[in-house]
């Protein structure tokens, strides 16, 4: 039976280009959900009279669920398919986002009092579930794609879902000074609804889910998909996956490293508002620009071409490369004297973070082909909880040293680009073939 018969006998429907298409919009919407902290943080921190460590776990909210629900959501992709889970995760930022436009509406400003921080909080880690997605499109746009596109594929998709945190960083402060704090959340919750009923609309799953919905088979399923030309094909079932890809030590070390580059890209767009303002003294849209534009986008951006690089060069080389840039970044912020040594380390350490977050995902694949959905979702749940961890870490830094503890804190940045450069040098040294 060619392909056209088999499309026509179990009702296909999309594509490659249309899978990774939706992921991308999907994850995306999801992701833009992590900007409305960092640019709105400094309002928050004035009215409620947070702490340094206070506003590190503020802005760090929408990352704990972001990141630990990759976990279980990633690896029922396997089982599932991923439009359902990117469903549920969308709907859950949904109602985190109800929650706290109406908090703004009734409460903002003059009532809104740290008593309110916990609320404020567990709304925070409602909203965050969008940036759970990313786990439920890696496996998704995988599946769609040959081993020799993975690299590309998966670069394109997360670096161009990635932009959503730079994007809205850089809307973000003109919608506050043009619509107020309440005004600009009312839009993204608005934004996030119509962009959920997007993705309902066009995303698709990759040919194996939609052949075993419709025949009950896995046998049948697996021979049909492969003559379709799908070379990736998962478990089949959620505790499998999350068992074969947390049995290969390789996983934890991959974990390690995105804990580093992506969990350290999720702290750093929600903390580098805090620290152009409030350690340089720039405005709040100067602030949103500067994150957007010389970190956020920058680093997203990057990450399509270190998806180029890694098919080319193989992921461990490139972490190597791509960390060493995060070290010096890391460097030049803790010891910059002035804006400028600041500004360049800026984007030494976004152009680090988004080349070394494709190459772990080349990696991934490498690795674990026959799990790709469970070790998605713990190298980035667990990898992305740095988003989480690292921010209030900043914080007492701040609380110890008071304004230089802003420049202080990257040494955080440095102790993980060392300990990342190792693991990926080890990776590199044991040379694991494709399998």
């Amino acid at each position: 039976m060619n392909s056209q018969e088999l499309i026509e006998k179990y009702k296909i429907k999309g594509s490659p280009e249309l899978g990774v298409i939706a992921a991308t919009f999907g994850f995306f919407v999801g992701f833009a959900a992590v900007s409305l902290y960092g640019p709105a943080a400094k309002n928050f921190k004035d009215i409620m009279g947070l702490s340094g460590i206070m506003l590190g776990f503020f802005v760090a909210a929408p990352q704990l669920t972001g990141s630990l629900l990759r976990i279980p959501f990633g690896a029922w992709v396997d089982k599932e398919g991923g439009k359902k889970p990117f469903l549920i995760l969308l709907f859950l930022s949904i109602l985190g986002m109800a929650g706290l436009t109406t908090l703004l509406l009734f409460y903002y400003p003059d009532r809104l009092t740290i008593e309110m921080y916990p609320l404020v909080l567990l709304l925070g880690f409602l909203s965050g579930c969008g940036v759970a997605t990313f786990s439920v499109g890696v496996p998704q746009t995988s599946y769609w794609f040959p081993k020799n596109k993975q690299g590309f594929a998966l670069g394109a998709y997360a670096g161009i879902g990635n932009t959503a945190p730079g994007l809205f960083t850089l809307l973000l402060p003109l919608a506050l000074i043009g619509l107020g704090l309440t005004g600009a959340y009312t839009l993204w919750f608005i934004f996030l609804i119509i962009g959920t009923v997007i993705y309902a609309v066009i995303a698709k799953d990759a040919y194996y889910f939609q052949i075993v919905k419709q025949c009950g088979s896995r046998e049948e399923a697996v021979k049909s998909a492969r003559e379709l030309g799908q070379e990736l094909i998962p478990s089949g079932k959620f505790i499998d996956a999350l068992k074969i890809s947390a049995g290969i030590g390789r996983t934890w070390a991959l974990v390690f490293l995105y804990f580093t580059s992506f969990g350290g890209f999720l702290a750093l767009t929600v903390w580098f508002p805090v620290y152009w303002s409030l350690y340089h003294d720039v405005g709040i849209r100067g602030a949103g620009v500067l994150t957007a534009v010389f970190f956020s986008l920058h680093a997203s951006f990057a990450r399509v071409y270190g998806g180029v690089i890694s098919d080319r060069i193989g992921g461990e080389m490139t972490a190597i490369i791509s960390f060493s840039l995060v070290l010096v970044g890391a460097i030049l912020l803790m010891f910059a004297s002035n804006f400028a040594t600041a500004l360049t380390g800026a984007i030494f350490i976004g152009g680090g973070m988004g080349i070394s977050n494709a190459a772990v995902f080349k990696l991934v694949v490498k690795y674990i082909p026959e799990a790709v959905g469970g070790a998605s979702g713990l190298v980035s749940g667990v990898g992305a909880f740095g988003g989480f961890v690292v921010p209030p870490l900043l914080g007492i830094f701040v609380d110890a040293f008071g304004r230089e503890g802003y420049a202080k804190g990257f040494i955080i940045y440095v102790i993980l680009a060392i300990i990342s450069i190792a693991i990926s040098y080890f990776l590199n040294r044991i040379k694991v073939p494709e399998h």
